[in-house]
């Protein structure tokens, strides 16, 4: 039986599935654990997310054998520099990273939010891959001019896997200097983000939806385990992967919730907003996939469910107990800023309190104010 293995490296792990080429059956799967981070500084070696997939892989076991074909779906926007050796020269700067949020502040205001909004379908925050780049331009100016390579988490495995130095629309949409329409880089953009435009050599083919990156290279096949000549596809970014896995069509509308919150739907045509609420980024089969992400989302319940002395699911035991009557406390979740409304140097906050509040409350609110925050 031929096998294809997915792979979702998010920004807490990664999880491998082996399925059915022909049917879609689960056959095996793996997971591997990624470095937590915590904003505002919020980085990871990339080499972590190849050792963790690497274990991930390894766990599929003997069905290995029978594999055919691989692809990416990753974080998005994290920023992956190499240099002409192919070594990181620097932690990725994660999605999650707000230290970036002056530089993406400074680039908007230069070349305008409508500018943006109308060739890129988005208008940059601190998440951004083009925020990013312009903070390692201001604060690590000596790395610019040995950057060999710029990916992002997906091309990064992309990479390791086939030696294809590629990405896709999606997570190219999702950069701030892509132009899905036309399909080509803005030079302005970089421009205006590092000081040169000469970035065309050094960012990552964007390939269609159908295009192979390649193939696992030898060694890398001999070291995880897998035949020869195994197919590696484009991949693309998270979110994107999880459109296709659902078989989204248009007027669908997803809400996902895991380390950010997530609202989105699939569009023939890409929107743009210069308010910045909504981000127009390109889905996995050619469209696009307008969004929208909050920073806050399980990371928030997480934390009030230790400060509880419970888990998740005794939290939302705790929420359900609390009943509808009451509607304090509020809590506010930018517990680590926040990306939509841009406010990346907010905190938390809990009011309402009262000598009577409860555990329950608490819990409830914690869950009211993350769902509140993505849903408003």
């Amino acid at each position: 039986m031929q096998l294809v293995l997915g792979v979702d490296s998010s920004t807490q792990s990664v999880k491998v599935e082996a399925r059915a080429l022909e049917t879609g059956e689960l056959i095996a799967a793996g997971r591997g654990v990624h470095p937590s981070t915590t904003p505002p500084v919020s980085e990871q070696d990339p080499e972590a997310w190849w050792s963790a997939l690497a274990d991930a892989i390894s766990q599929i076991g003997d069905a290995r054998s029978d594999v055919v074909a691989i692809s990416v779906a990753g974080q998005q926007h994290g920023l992956v520099v190499l240099d002409e050796n192919d070594a990181p020269l620097r932690p990725a700067k994660l999605w999650n990273d707000t230290t970036s949020a002056p530089n993406a502040e400074h680039i908007v205001e230069a070349l305008g939010a409508n500018w943006w909004a109308d060739n890129t379908g988005s208008v940059p925050v601190a998440a951004f891959t083009i925020s990013k780049l312009a903070w390692v331009a201001e604060h690590e100016p000596a790395l610019i001019d040995r950057i060999a390579k710029v990916m992002l988490p997906h091309d990064y495995l992309t990479y390791r896997l086939s030696g294809a130095h590629v990405t896709d629309r999606g997570d190219a949409s999702g950069t701030g200097w892509f132009d899905a329409v036309s399909n080509t880089t803005l030079s302005e953009a970089l421009q205006v983000a590092t000081g040169t435009s000469d970035w065309t050599e050094r960012l990552p083919t964007v390939l269609g939806p159908t295009e192979a990156a390649g193939t696992v290279t030898g060694e890398i096949a001999e070291q995880l385990g897998l035949p020869a000549l195994v197919v590696v596809g484009p991949g693309t970014g998270d979110n994107m992967g999880a459109a296709l896995g659902l078989g989204l069509d248009e007027g669908d509308m997803v809400i996902s919730l895991g380390t950010s919150g997530t609202v989105y739907a699939r569009s023939t045509q890409r929107t743009t907003d210069p308010s910045g609420a909504v981000a127009g980024f390109c889905d996995a089969t050619g469209q696009f996939l307008p969004l929208v992400c909050t920073l806050n989302a399980t990371k928030v319940t997480d934390t009030i469910a230790e400060l509880l002395g419970t888990d998740a699911a005794g939290l939302a035991e705790l929420a359900l107990a609390a009943g509808n009557d009451v509607i304090e406390p509020t809590l506010v979740p930018y517990f680590d800023g926040e990306r939509t409304p841009n406010r990346p140097d907010a905190r938390g906050i809990v009011v309402g309190l009262t000598t009577v509040t409860t555990r329950e409350e608490v819990a409830r609110a914690a869950h009211d104010g993350v769902l509140c925050g993505l849903l408003d």
